[in-house]
């Protein structure tokens, strides 16, 4: 709407802006349906798994620095000698290839959860709808297998790709069920 509006969802068919008149036209029983609906509760359990997995990979960033003696700050090899410090301080490569499937992570869960919200208020299908999810949900376990395991390629790059055209599939069904330019 370009006005800085917020919409909110009162009924499958139209989004409505929160702040301007959304009383008139929806019903707080309407509100509870919302997490009554199939979609949602779908979209909700596939998003708290990929939100879950994502959020192991610090500890297992962690685990990684910790058993192959690999700090990132200072602080953290205070109590070290200078010559113990400088082998302490150096990156280790299994450190860096979780930081980077965490990293990776960051970047494809966060536009999911948005888009797969979005997706999730125009009311598709079921059945599609948790095909979606379950494809994206899959990709990323799947694309952490085979980062931290390191499997040869393509194998992490065709799960990173289905995961990306999954994101742009609920996207382009958003933008085609609420487009106003």
């Amino acid at each position: 709407m370009g006005d800085g509006s917020v919409f909110f969802l009162c009924n499958r068919s139209r989004l409505v802006p929160l702040f301007q008149g959304h009383h008139r036209t929806c019903k707080p029983a309407e509100m509870a349906n919302l997490m009554e609906d199939e979609v949602f509760m779908a979209f909700t359990t596939y998003a708290a798994i990929v939100i879950l997995k994502m959020m192991l990979m610090a500890p297992l960033t962690a685990y990684y620095r910790i058993t192959r003696g690999s700090y990132a700050n200072e602080e953290d090899v205070s109590r070290k000698s200078a010559e113990e410090k400088k082998k302490l301080l150096k990156a280790h490569p299994d450190v860096e290839r979780a930081r980077r499937c965490h990293q990776n992570d960051l970047e494809n869960v966060i536009p999911f959860m948005l888009i797969g919200l979005l997706y999730a208020l125009t009311g598709p299908e079921l059945s599609a709808a948790l095909l979606h999810f379950r494809l994206f949900a899959g990709c990323r376990i799947f694309h952490t297998i085979s980062y931290i395991t390191v499997l040869p390629q393509p194998s992490r790059g065709l799960s990173w790709i289905l995961g990306m055209l999954v994101t742009f599939s609920m996207a382009y069904r958003v933008l085609s069920t609420v487009l106003l330019l």
